[in-house]
């Protein structure tokens, strides 16, 4: 077994990696860029070496740095984690030729499957059924549309040397094959230095089922079951689970039977992922076609270790070392059932567009950190850091294992429910309606779920909001009387008491007038309203006032965050944050139940004029760099059309026109780099 080895990659997995090696005695050495000089993966490994700027392009994907610094520091070997250069043949070789070990499968294998155009001539050959399509060289965008007319429509496009749901395009319509063709290639260039493409037809109600399988340099090849990762927005996966939902065991052969076949075809070494895409009746029909296959660990590893018992980046690392698989196909076994969420900083309310900033608040349900348990975290990142846009958006993943999906839907729940993140935008509360939505719940899975569960997912909120928001106000008040307690020492002087004593008895405490701005989380408009606390005799707790209406309250303070109200006759257990701590915004984020509503004192001094100037200007939402300008000055437009293309954390995003109108005045071009808040155009009215 190895005694050093240096991890090229950053955030969870870096810490996911770093965990396993120490649990076997491993030093690890990190490498880092300047935006990650205080990440938590730097701190996780025993040493740590600056590879250069914050863009990946000059830090991370630097193999040559990467391999100095691996001899530099004494490392045996090279754990690439995912992404980055975990599939690049020449990093590979690269390693190879300094007499370092790749952790991962050998530069042909990568080679080979680093193509999907390529993969899938293997996989024919093979006997692994494909779907039908266009995977080779030609690349003329006439001749790519030819080909889409002969699948037929849909069609996808997708980047052949891609992943992660980059470069990749579902096209319904011939006249819109050209651009959708033209905006592939520009992200699959920026993400994989690879502009080609393949066309494939699109399934209507497609599951994505992958299987994990696994090699060693002694001939074993054994699959760990099947992972159902359908549930996904943007062509990015969301919920995965293991074992796929409804698979009959003739199927689950079928398949891993493939699987097993596609890693034999090119003498696979290390943890791999054989992707499917399978009618939406597999189970049933029997009916999947291979997609492409993953060289690398994925993103949703731990679901199959939690119904496998086992820790696939030990194997990595044994394998890598020369030690045989620990077990036969015949000893591995399904135990349970496992789901992991990913948490990312997005905004689902405007097409997931990614989010950055700090993170203010970020606090778990109780778990086990990259081990196998009834709850996992997996993260990178601490509260305090920031979310930054040169890398991807996750925030952590969360895992769940139960004896049974059901069992493992409930806790996936609970968990999500006291997860609370304060800052930035983020898809925590999406992701916990989304799991309780009708289709996921009764495993009606397919890629399309999302859009088919629009409304739930996205429609007005269900609670009447001319309701008072008793409890969001008791837990501010709560904490606001809580620290006001405390922050002030008991008086020796008897006339700098402020308990209301008086000589004739106990007197009425006083009243204090607050005017709060209330802001659910997913509230268009904040609810502003007055209230009144009113101290009664000698009552330490007062009672509110609130819509015409008036409760006693009670708060038991645990800690300084969390609180068990007593209003009326009710009681509830609320967490209250502090954020944005000696700014014009300072307010408090209240979580109940899992659900975040923000309270702040009114600034009197506030204009409540509204903004009529609101849809004049298109800005960026986050930093970026214009891709396309998609409109002229004087051109009179449409609520919805598209725009301006930018690129920001690796992926593309259109902005459309907030209203109908005629474009002013443009005020970028292409190759900008711009900063969140920039103004790229100006609308006018449209002309009556």
């Amino acid at each position: 077994m190895f005694h050093k080895i240096l991890i090229a990659n950053r955030g969870e997995i870096a810490c996911r990696i770093a965990a396993t090696a120490r649990r076997l005695g491993i030093r690890t050495v990190a490498v880092y860029s300047d935006a990650d000089a205080c990440a938590r993966h730097v701190q996780a490994c025993d040493e740590a070496v600056h590879l250069g700027p914050s863009p990946a392009r000059e830090s991370y994907l630097r193999g040559d740095l990467i391999v100095q610094a691996a001899l530099r520091t004494g490392a045996q070997a090279i754990h690439p984690g995912y992404g980055f250069l975990s599939e690049n043949a020449d990093f590979a070789r690269a390693c190879a030729a300094a007499g370092l070990v790749f952790v991962g499968p050998t530069p042909e294998a990568l080679a080979a499957m680093g193509s999907k155009s390529a993969a899938k001539t293997l996989m024919e050959a093979a006997g692994v059924p494909l779907v039908p399509g266009y995977h080779g060289d030609r690349q003329e965008a006439d001749f790519l549309q030819a080909q889409a007319a002969r699948i037929g429509y849909p069609v996808l496009i997708k980047a052949s040397a891609g992943g992660g749901g980059k470069g990749m395009r579902i096209v319904q319509r011939p006249e819109d094959f050209e651009a959708a063709l033209a905006s592939c290639q520009r992200e699959a260039l920026g993400s994989f230095g690879d502009e080609r493409v393949l066309v494939e037809r699109y399934l209507a109600r497609p599951r994505h089922i992958e299987v994990q399988v696994f090699a060693d340099t002694h001939g074993h090849t054994v699959h760990l079951f099947e992972r159902d990762c359908s549930v996904q927005r943007r062509h990015q996966k969301v919920l995965e689970e293991a074992p796929a939902p409804g698979m009959s065991e003739a199927c689950r052969q079928a398949m891993t039977d493939a699987a097993i076949a596609a890693a034999r075809s090119v003498g696979y070494v290390g943890a791999g992922t054989v992707e499917f895409i399978a009618e939406h009746d597999v189970a049933l029909s029997g009916r999947f076609y291979f997609m492409e296959m993953n060289t690398r660990l994925q993103v949703e590893h731990p679901v199959t270790e939690a119904i496998t018992g086992h820790d696939l980046v030990e194997w990595q690392l044994r394998v890598a070392a020369g030690e045989p698989l620990p077990v036969t196909q015949a000893q591995l076994q399904i135990r349970g059932h496992a789901i992991e969420a990913r948490l990312c900083a997005e905004n689902p309310s405007q097409q997931f567009l990614p989010a950055t900033g700090r993170l203010q608040v970020l606090r778990t349900p109780a778990a086990s950190a990259f081990a196998v348990s009834e709850v996992r975290i997996d993260s990178g990142v601490r509260e305090g850091d920031e979310i930054s846009p040169h890398y991807d958006s996750m925030i952590a993943k969360l895992i769940v294992h139960g004896a049974d999906r059901a069992q493992a839907q409930a806790r996936l729940d609970a968990a999500l429910a006291e997860l609370h993140i304060s800052g930035l935008q983020t898809n925590v509360a999406f992701v916990r309606r989304l799991a309780r939505t009708r289709a996921f719940r009764e495993a009606d899975l397919d890629t399309a779920l999302i859009e088919r569960e629009h409304e739930a997912l996205f429609g007005p909120a269900t609670h009447d909001p001319s309701a008072p928001p008793w409890w969001p106000v008791a837990a501010a008040v709560a904490r606001w009387l809580h620290e006001e307690a405390h922050s002030q020492a008991t008086p020796t002087d008897p006339w700098a008491a402020t308990d209301g004593w008086r000589l004739q008895g106990p007197g009425a405490q006083g009243r204090r007038w607050l005017d709060l701005l209330i802001e659910p989380a997913e509230a268009p408009v904040p609810q502003r309203l007055e209230t009144l606390i009113e101290h009664r005799g000698e009552a330490s707790w007062p009672w509110l006032h609130l819509a015409g209406e008036h409760r006693a309250f009670a708060a038991l303070a645990r800690g300084n965050d969390h609180f068990d109200l007593t209003l009326g006759e009710a009681r509830q257990q609320v967490a209250v944050y502090p954020v944005n701590q000696g700014t014009r915004d300072e307010a408090l984020d209240v979580f109940i139940d899992g659900q975040r509503t923000r309270v702040r004192r009114a600034d009197p001094l506030a204009s409540q004029a509204e903004d009529h100037d609101s849809g004049a200007r298109l800005c960026t939402q986050m930093p970026g760099r214009v891709l396309a300008v998609l409109v002229q000055a004087g051109q009179t437009i449409q609520r919805g059309d598209p725009l301006v293309v930018t690129e920001a954390m690796k992926m593309e995003h259109t902005l459309s026109a907030p209203r109908d109108g005629i474009v002013s005045e443009l005020l970028c071009q292409v190759g900008d780099q711009v900063a969140e808040g920039t103004e790229l155009l100006r609308l006018s009215e449209p002309l009556r």
